[in-house]
């Protein structure tokens, strides 16, 4: 029996950074809400068997009607509330995978431009390492600073990375940390954190993309329209 694999894509961000009553991931991208780009990237992928989609309670009909099927995504097997978090959303989408999932990736929404090979990048790393996250190195020198702004240290750039998503796990593994991360009240900003505080396994770096922007301010908005355009995903 081949092993089951499930993205958890999340869609239940309200976006404030963009400063727009419409949440970010459903704001229009060359025609189509950014979420729907984000589906159908996995959608379309050859290692992905089922798709979780998480979104805010209100907009779970929007996104039935509006997203999954008006785009006809087949791979989507249910939609599910988020949580009040980003951590109780993963835990409410790693709770909705079929029991038979052996990998799962975590994916944000609001990351329209994911391509197949970051996506296999991803399943490999997990399937070699049980939890692997996708990176690009920092291009900029990084400073850390101290309550009241001074800078108190200066990490080495090569040992730097930026953090994107999916960041892909063993499903057993991702779900029991989840679980003790909520139980214990600890507050992450991403899985691999979760993975970090209570797997008890290293967290393998794999090649990230840059242009697997996030799309967070107007201007992230113009910039995917210009990638998608280069990549001639619209013909």
């Amino acid at each position: 029996m081949a092993e089951k694999i499930t993205a958890i894509i999340l869609s239940a961000g309200v976006g404030r950074r963009m400063k727009s009553n419409i949440p970010k991931q459903y704001l229009d991208l060359c025609g189509k809400p950014v979420i729907a780009w984000s589906i159908g990237a996995f959608e379309n992928s050859r290692f992905i068997d089922d798709i979780i989609l998480v979104a805010g309670k209100d907009d779970l009909n929007f996104c039935k009607a509006e997203i999954v099927e008006k785009y006809r995504f087949r791979k989507v097997r249910r939609i599910v509330p988020g949580g009040c978090e980003r951590g109780d959303s993963v835990l409410c989408g790693l709770r909705a995978a079929d029991a038979e999932t052996k990998y799962v990736l975590i994916h944000d929404g609001a990351r329209p431009l994911v391509d197949e090979d970051t996506i296999e990048r991803a399943v490999e790393g997990a399937r070699k390492y049980r939890a692997a996250v996708v990176g690009i190195p920092a291009k900029d020198t990084i400073k850390v600073v101290d309550r009241e702004e001074f800078v108190t240290s200066t990490p080495a750039r090569s040992s730097l990375r930026v953090i994107q998503t999916p960041q892909a796990f063993a499903y057993d593994l991702i779900l029991k940390s989840y679980e003790k991360v909520i139980e214990d009240g600890i507050r992450i900003t991403d899985d691999a954190m979760a993975a970090e505080y209570a797997g008890h396994v290293r967290v393998k770096i794999v090649e990230g993309d840059v242009r697997n922007l996030k799309i967070t301010t107007k201007e992230d908005i113009d910039t995917a329209r210009m990638l998608l355009r280069e990549s001639k995903c619209l013909l």
